[in-house]
C-alpha cells in the first residue's frame, strides 16, 4: 500500500471525513516515513478533500518579539516544525495576518478562515482562524505531539477570560500583508509563563466519547478533537477552576484580572 493510501486510511479510521475542516499540529519525525513534507501534507490534503480545508499554525513569537517587531506574509518563518513552515510555501495555501500566531490554510474554506486576522488586538481573539473553527464544525488534529501543544487552548483562555492569559499593555508590531502593503497592529501579548506552565493535556480528561478520538497516523499517535466541545468543556472548567489549565510557579504570586 503507498504511503499516501496509508495516510488516508489512518486518518479515516481516527475519524477524519471529506469535507473536514481540521488543524494539524504535527512532528514529522514522529510519522517515520522518508517521504518529504510536502508528500505528507498533500496525503493530508487529500483526506480531507476538494470540499475539506487543512490549517496548520503559522507562529513567529520565537522571532518577532519586542526587540524585533516586523512581521512580513511572505518573509517570517514559522517556529513550530518542519511541516507548518513547508506548508505555507505551498500552492494555494493563504496566511492570517498576525504577527504571533499567524495560521496557513489551504482548501475551501481558506480564505474565509484566515481573514480578519489582523482586526484582533490578541493572539487567538474571536477573528482568528482559531476561534472561528467551531463555527464551521472545524477538528484539531494532534499528530505525534501529544495534547500539549494546542494553541486553540489559548483561544479558550481568552474566550473564558482567564485571568492570566493576556498582559496588559499592549506591542504595536510593523506588519507587511501579501501584497506588501505596509501597517501597525497593536496586540496584546499572552502572560501565562509569568504564573506557571501550560497544562492543556488536561482538556482530554474532560472530553467524551464523540469528542476525541485516539489513533495513530504512521508511526504517529494521533489525537482527533472537536473544537466545540473543547470550546465549551474548556470554558466550563475555567469558570469553576481559572488556573486548572496551568501549572503554577511555587513562588508565583497568585495572576490578577489583567484582560
Amino acid at each position: 500500500m503507498e504511503i499516501r493510501d496509508r495516510i488516508i486510511r489512518d486518518l479515516r479510521a481516527l475519524g477524519v471525513r471529506e469535507g473536514d475542516t481540521v488543524l494539524m499540529h504535527s512532528s514529522m519525525k514522529s510519522l517515520g516515513t522518508d517521504r518529504t513534507p510536502a508528500y505528507v501534507l498533500d496525503a493530508i490534503q487529500d483526506a480531507v478533500g476538494e470540499r475539506g480545508t487543512l490549517l496548520l499554525p503559522a507562529l513567529s513569537y520565537a522571532t518577532v518579539k519586542f526587540d524585533q517587531p516586523n512581521w512580513s506574509y511572505h518573509d517570517t518563518p514559522v517556529c513550530v516544525g518542519l511541516l507548518p513552515e513547508t506548508f505555507r510555501h505551498l500552492p494555494g495555501v493563504v496566511r492570517s495576518l498576525h504577527p504571533t500566531h499567524s495560521v496557513c490554510a489551504r482548501g475551501a474554506r481558506a480564505a474565509e478562515l484566515t481573514a480578519g486576522h489582523e482586526n484582533d488586538h490578541t493572539p487567538v481573539g474571536e477573528n482568528s482562524p482559531y476561534r472561528r473553527l467551531p463555527g464551521v464544525g472545524g477538528k484539531i488534529l494532534m499528530l505525534g505531539c501529544g495534547m500539549g501543544p494546542m494553541t486553540f487552548m489559548h483561544g479558550v483562555e481568552e474566550y473564558a477570560h482567564a485571568p492570566y492569559v493576556l498582559l496588559p499593555e499592549p506591542w504595536v508590531y510593523h506588519m507587511e500583508d501579501a501584497s506588501r502593503r505596509r501597517f501597525d497592529m497593536s496586540v496584546h501579548r499572552h502572560g501565562i509563563n509569568r504564573f506557571g506552565d501550560q497544562a492543556y493535556a488536561r482538556i482530554e480528561g474532560l472530553l467524551g466519547t464523540g469528542e476525541l478520538a485516539r489513533g495513530r497516523v504512521l508511526g504517529a499517535d494521533a489525537y482527533l478533537v472537536d473544537t466545540n466541545a473543547m470550546l465549551r468543556r474548556g470554558a466550563e472548567k475555567i469558570a469553576q477552576d481559572p488556573y486548572y489549565f496551568l501549572k503554577l510557579h511555587i513562588d508565583a504570586p497568585v495572576p490578577g484580572a489583567v484582560c
